[in-house]
C-alpha cells in the first residue's frame, strides 16, 4: 500500500512540475501558481510518508533490539546457572558421613562432634566470603560466555536475521547514483527553465500593428452580452502591461457572437506575443475567459515605413 501511495505521490509531482514549467513558459502565472502549490502539497505528503516509514523502521529496530537483549540476558542467566551446578553438588554431598546408620561405635565421637562444628562453622564463614567475593566474577564470565551459549530453538535464528554480506556497499553506492543523477536532473531544470523565461532583446517587428482575434467563454450563462462585453474589456486591459513595449491604441472592437478583435501598435515581438496571450488566456474575471483564436500581422502601406 506504502509503495502504491509513493508511485501515485511521484506521477502527481512529476505532473505538477512539467505543467509548472510549462505554465511559466506561457507566461501564464495563476495555473503556474496552482502547480507550484500542488507540488508543495505532494512534496509535503512525500515527506510525511518518507518520516512515517523510517519511524516504523526505527520502531521495529528498538523492538528487535529488546528482543535481543532478552535472549542475551536468558543464555548470560542459563549460562550462570550451569556455572553455579558443581557448587550446589558439592554443597549437597557435604558431611555425607553422617548419613551411615547410627548402629555403628564410634571412639571419639564427641571429639569428632565438636571438631565437626567448629569445621563447620569455619566452612561456612569461608564459603559467604567466596560467596560474597565470586558473584560479580561469575556474572561477567557468564556474561563473557553469553555470546558462545546456543541460541533458543524456538527463536527465529539470527542469521536470517542479518543483511547479507556487501550490502551495505551496494545501497551506499545506489544511493550515491540516485543523488547523482538527481542533483543533474536538478540542474538540468533551473538551467533550462532560466533560458526559457530569460527576456532577451528581441528583433523589433517591422509591420505596423498587430491584429488579435479573441473568443469570450461566459461560464454563467444568466450574464448578459453588455456585461460580457464588459467583462472582456477589462481584461484586455488588465493585459495590456504585460508586454515589454507599452501598447498604445490598443482598442478592442466587439464583433459579435462572442467574438472581440484587437489592433495592436506597435507590432508584436515573438516573446510579446507569448506574454500577451498567456495573459489573456490565464485571466478569469466575473467567469469570463477569452481565448485567443488567431493573430496576425499587419503589413504597413506602401511607403509609410
Amino acid at each position: 500500500m506504502r509503495k502504491i501511495a509513493y508511485v501515485f505521490a511521484a506521477l502527481a509531482a512529476t505532473g505538477a512540475g512539467t505543467y509548472f514549467v510549462v505554465y511559466l513558459y506561457r507566461w501564464q502565472w495563476q495555473r503556474a501558481m496552482i502547480c507550484g502549490v500542488l507540488l508543495l502539497v505532494v512534496e509535503v505528503l512525500l515527506f510525511g510518508l518518507v518520516t512515517l516509514g523510517r519511524l516504523n523502521r526505527i520502531e521495529e529496530r528498538l523492538r528487535d533490539t529488546d528482543r535481543r537483549q532478552r535472549e542475551l540476558d536468558a543464555r548470560q542467566e542459563d549460562v550462570l546457572t550451569r556455572l553455579r551446578e558443581p557448587t550446589a553438588a558439592r554443597e549437597e554431598t557435604r558431611f555425607r558421613w553422617l548419613d551411615d546408620p547410627a548402629d555403628r561405635a564410634y571412639v571419639f565421637v564427641p571429639v569428632l562432634m565438636v571438631a565437626g562444628v567448629l569445621l563447620s562453622a569455619l566452612a561456612w564463614v569461608v564459603q559467604k566470603v567466596a560467596s560474597a567475593t565470586a558473584g560479580p566474577a561469575e556474572r561477567r564470565l557468564a556474561g563473557r560466555l553469553a555470546v558462545l551459549a546456543a541460541p533458543d530453538p524456538a527463536a527465529p535464528g539470527d542469521l536470517e536475521d542479518l543483511p547479507p554480506l556487501g550490502g551495505s556497499r551496494g545501497r551506499a553506492a545506489r544511493l550515491t547514483a540516485v543523488a547523482t543523477v538527481s542533483a543533474a536532473l536538478l540542474a538540468a531544470l533551473v538551467v533550462g527553465l532560466a533560458d526559457l523565461t530569460q527576456t532577451r532583446r528581441e528583433k523589433a517587428n517591422e509591420s505596423a500593428a498587430t491584429s488579435v482575434l479573441v473568443q469570450l467563454d461566459l461560464r454563467n450563462t444568466n450574464m448578459s452580452a453588455d456585461r460580457g462585453a464588459l467583462a472582456a474589456q477589462q481584461i484586455w486591459e488588465s493585459c495590456r502591461h504585460s508586454t515589454s513595449v507599452p501598447l498604445r491604441h490598443a482598442a478592442l472592437s466587439d464583433l459579435g457572437d462572442g467574438m472581440f478583435a484587437g489592433v495592436v501598435r506597435p507590432a508584436l515581438t515573438d516573446h510579446d506575443l507569448m506574454r500577451l496571450r498567456g495573459c489573456l488566456e490565464d485571466a478569469i474575471l466575473e467567469r469570463a475567459h477569452l481565448t485567443v483564436a488567431a493573430v496576425s500581422d499587419v503589413e504597413p502601406a506602401d511607403g509609410s515605413r
